[in-house]
């Protein structure tokens, strides 16, 4: 008899281990990115040439006698146009009388005498604050061309009414305690003070001048507009309209 051969059985298959499946990552959803705010632009001060918009300009002004106003009504009521000086406070050390200037010490004999040469054609002297009193002395001259003088400070009507008598002047004097208009035409100075400076403005809201400086060259300023004239292409125009109406 034939032996038949048992054949042997495969060996079974490697056992394949199962790999988990990685845990779903947890969707990140997208937070809006935040759009940056960009700071207030300040207002741009205009410069000697620019025209401004009279309408809104400045914000509301008190007169000393406690009259509200505006830039825009000054300009109105004006001939040809307004000048505004700053001035940091009323009632800094200013103006004297002569008679008060007899009080002097001996010693100041000398001083008392140039300024009394100085200021001779002036009823009232003045030693520290020139300012108000220069423009007082030179008023005729420089409201000649139809301009209209005006000081402005942050002053309370009250301090500015004191400061008006007590250096006899001639003009208005503006208070601003908010500042919005000494900040308009560039002469607020941080944090509540104000920089010492002329500002003018014709008819049309053209910016004639726009100047920081002391007492002299802010007056100074005004004699040379004064006697630069009126704008030639201003007064043309203003004929051709003449004309027209005619």
């Amino acid at each position: 008899m034939v032996e038949l051969r048992k054949r042997k059985a495969p060996a079974p298959p490697p056992v394949v281990e199962k790999k988990s499946k990685p845990a779903p990552k947890p969707k990140v959803t997208d937070t809006p990115k935040e759009t940056p705010t960009e700071a207030p632009k300040k207002p741009t001060v205009p410069e000697a040439g620019d025209t401004i918009n009279l309408d809104d300009f400045g914000g509301e002004i008190e007169t000393n006698d406690g009259t509200k106003t505006t830039l825009k009504k000054l300009v109105e009521e004006s001939k040809s146009g307004v000048v505004l000086f700053t001035y940091p406070k009323a009632s800094t050390p200013g103006c004297m009388s002569p008679f008060s200037l007899m009080t002097l010490p001996i010693s100041s004999s000398a001083l008392l005498s140039s300024i009394f040469r100085d200021r001779a054609i002036s009823s009232r002297v003045c030693i520290g604050t020139k300012q108000v009193c220069l423009f007082r002395d030179n008023y005729t001259h420089l409201t000649s061309t139809g301009l209209s003088i005006y000081g402005l400070s942050a002053d309370s009507p009250k301090a500015n009414t004191t400061f008006k008598t007590k250096q006899n002047l001639s003009y208005s004097l503006l208070c601003d305690p908010s500042a919005t208009l000494i900040g308009a035409i560039g002469f607020k100075k941080a944090p509540k003070g104000t920089t010492r400076g002329v500002f003018a403005v014709d008819k049309k809201g053209k910016v004639l001048i726009r100047e920081a400086g002391g007492p002299d060259a802010t007056v100074d300023a005004v004699q040379k507009l004064v006697a630069r004239g009126p704008d030639k292409s201003e007064a043309k125009e203003e004929a051709g309209d003449d004309a027209e109406a005619k």
